[in-house]
This record gives structure tokens, C-alpha cells and sequence, in this order.
């Protein structure tokens, strides 16, 4: 049996079986669930889990379920979901959501059955507390009985995506931006930063300019959320931006309920935000000077190889005109050696910048586990959750 790759963001989880060339099978947006005085139940006794990826419940419910309502009525056929986030800004913050998610990809969607368990493999934000990892491991080897686990940090997976060891990733997820120097398949931790901005603060920033331009709209965060995605982009320079304001051409969109909204410089300012943190009320420098920062605290002999190698992930780095601002600003940037962005081979899929965690753990999976270096069944059992600094890492 291959083993599984989970890489679980703040938004989307991409998991499915270790296949390196290749996207993940399944990304799924945040989950739901029916509310505490609902009790959901398939016809034919099978239980469907409490949690499940958002939109699950209203394809599956009204034809093959009902709902037991014990304290309250609701229509026939009506579905409530309550939206759970269990990752926040990087990190696992409802164990519950998490584990019924994680049953959810691993039962139905990939097709384990209980007490036939394979190996599974987690990316790794930057900076995640030995707890967290802790209770990770605990999680799979007592709820799920894995027969293997393996962990590791999302900026070496990405690197191994694009063939390299060494270099520096900048990982603009949905809550946080991570920048992590990679040296030798190990990352420079005191020369790391995680930043606390992401894409959830540029859709906010995104709906409250819309909003000024637009006040008689009703936005909600998903009709946000795809404005951004096809609209949203970045002048070539700071000055491009400045002159934008009186040379924007406005574009009208239709939202699905009908509503017309008008997109005029908003589409640039989410991208200039990442280049002026200003605009988001922060005091501090720009992402380009965060990088050269970042590297000058790794000892000097490794600079040339970490700046030649900078990678560019998560879904915001796909963003028209993103990746051409960034590297015009790095050519003027203070620093002695000019970062340089990685190209991806030509074997990879056009949208690496968005899985190149998941897909650099499905290559590390392919050696790990045939090479038993992994953690086992009985060295959990041995050791405990303490097994998972020793052996992922």
C-alpha cells in the first residue's frame, strides 16, 4: 500500500496517495458540520462522520440522509452547516475537526478500511511546538493505527519540489507568510521569520476597498475570496502603483446573486500590500527585504546558494504579475547577491507554487518509508509521542 500525503493549510487540505509529478488528488476547502441538535444518519445504518468538507453535506444529505432534529424543526430536506476551521494562521487549533476531517480523507476518499492502515506523511509549518507535533502523532497511532508516520517542514518539501536541498522558501499561505533559509535539507531556524499576514488579511483588504467603491454591494467572504483569485494583481514597481489610481480602466463582474460590482484599482492593491506592509497598518519592510534579511543571519558562505534558490509558494505567489514584481524588486534590493527565483522542471504541473509542499512530501514519502526510517507502530508504542523529535526532523 503507498503511503498518504497530508498537507493540512489554513484553507486547503491536499492529501492523497504519494505520487510525485503530480498534483493532489484531493484539495478540500474548510469543513462543516450540522449543528449539535441535529443528529445525521445514512440509511442502511452507515454513519457518516460529524465533520466534512464544506459543501459535502448538501450534496450527499437531502437524497441519501435524514436528519433526527431532537430540539429543533428544520424543513425537509434542509441542510444547516456551521463552518470549521481546524487549522488557524498554520497550526491545528480544533483536534476534534481535525480528526474527523483526517477520517473523512482517509476512509472515504482514499479508501482505507479499519484495521488495514497504511503509512501517512504531514507537512510541517514553520515553527510548529513540539506539543502540536505531539498530539499529531498521538492522533494517527491511536485513533487512526497507522502502521508508519513521518513529518517534515513544508519549506524543504517545497524545495525538494523544484530538485533542490538548499535555498530559501517564501511561503505566502492563508494566514501567515513563512520565510525559512534551507540549508542541506535543514532549516535556519533563528534565521527564519514567520510574518503574521496572509492571504485571509489580503481578502480583507480586498473586500474593505471594494466596499468603499462599491457600498451598495453585499460581499461575503467567498464572492471576496474569487474576485481575488481572477481579478488581483501587481504593478511592476511602486511608482506603476502610484500612477494606477488615475489610469485604471474600471471592469464590471456580475456576482452570482445578480449583484454588479465595479473592480478598478482594487485589483492592485492586494499584491502592493505584500511589497508595502503600510497598507495594512504595519510598520515594517517589504517581502523582498524580509528575504535578504532573513539570509544574512545564516553564516556568509551559504548566502550566494540560499538567494540563488529562493522559491516563491502558496496560491498568492500565483497572482498575475507576482512573481515579475518580486524579482524586479529583488534586482534592486541592497543585498550583494540578487535573489533569483527557482524555475520548476518542466516534468512538474504549471501550479507547483500551490502544492509544492504536498508534492515534495509525496517525493520524500517514496524514500522514507522503503527505507524504514520513519516512525513504527512499535517504536510509538515504546516511546511514546516524544518518538517524533527523534526520528522527524
Amino acid at each position: 500500500m503507498e503511503a498518504v500525503v497530508v498537507d493540512a493549510g489554513s484553507k486547503l487540505l491536499k492529501a492523497g496517495i504519494a505520487a510525485p509529478d503530480q498534483t493532489p488528488p484531493l484539495v478540500s476547502p474548510r469543513i462543516s458540520r450540522p449543528p449539535p441538535t441535529a443528529r445525521a444518519t445514512f440509511f442502511g445504518g452507515n454513519y457518516l462522520t460529524t465533520y466534512f468538507p464544506v459543501g459535502f453535506a448538501a450534496q450527499v444529505m437531502p437524497s441519501k440522509m435524514k436528519l433526527e432534529v431532537e430540539d429543533q424543526q428544520l424543513a425537509d430536506g434542509a441542510v444547516v452547516e456551521e463552518v470549521v476551521q481546524p487549522v488557524v494562521r498554520g497550526f491545528v487549533k480544533d483536534w476534534d475537526a481535525m480528526e474527523d476531517l483526517i477520517n473523512y480523507v482517509l476512509y472515504r476518499n482514499i479508501g482505507w478500511e479499519i484495521g488495514d492502515e497504511g503509512q501517512i506523511l504531514f507537512t510541517e509549518p514553520l515553527f510548529t511546538p513540539k506539543t502540536l507535533r505531539e498530539q499529531l502523532v498521538q492522533l494517527m497511532f491511536e485513533k487512526f493505527n497507522v502502521s508508519g508516520f513521518y513529518a517534515s517542514e513544508q519549506a524543504v518539501l517545497s524545495l525538494y519540489a523544484v530538485g533542490r536541498i538548499s535555498g530559501c522558501t517564501v511561503d505566502i499561505g492563508h494566514g501567515k507568510i513563512d520565510i525559512a533559509p534551507v540549508c542541506e535539507g535543514a532549516v535556519q531556524h533563528v534565521a527564519s521569520k514567520r510574518l503574521e499576514i496572509g492571504g485571509v488579511d489580503l481578502t480583507n483588504l480586498f473586500a474593505q476597498e471594494l466596499k468603499k467603491s462599491n457600498p451598495s454591494v453585499n460581499l461575503d467572504t467567498s464572492d471576496v475570496e474569487r474576485l481575488k483569485e481572477q481579478y488581483a494583481c501587481c504593478t511592476e514597481d511602486q511608482l506603476a502603483f502610484e500612477a494606477i489610481e488615475s489610469s485604471c480602466q474600471p471592469e464590471r463582474h456580475t456576482l452570482p446573486d445578480g449583484q454588479v460590482i465595479t473592480i478598478e484599482k482594487e485589483r492592485y492593491i492586494v499584491g502592493e500590500a505584500l511589497f508595502q506592509p503600510s497598507i495594512l497598518g504595519l510598520e515594517d519592510y517589504g517581502i523582498v527585504h524580509q528575504l535578504v534579511t532573513s539570509v544574512s543571519n545564516v553564516s556568509s558562505e551559504y548566502h550566494r546558494q540560499l538567494l540563488e534558490n529562493t522559491m516563491l509558494c502558496g496560491g498568492t505567489a500565483s497572482m498575475t504579475g507576482f512573481e515579475d514584481r518580486f524579482q524586479r524588486e529583488a534586482n534592486l534590493s541592497a543585498s550583494a547577491i540578487c535573489p533569483s527565483l527557482v524555475k520548476p522542471p518542466e516534468y512538474m504541473p504549471e501550479n507547483l507554487a500551490r502544492y509544492s509542499a504536498w508534492m515534495g512530501g509525496a517525493i520524500l514519502a517514496k524514500v522514507v518509508f522503503p527505507q524504514n526510517q520513519h516512525v513504527t507502530k512499535g517504536e510509538y508504542d515504546e516511546t511514546g509521542p516524544s518518538i517524533v523529535h527523534k526520528k522527524c526532523f
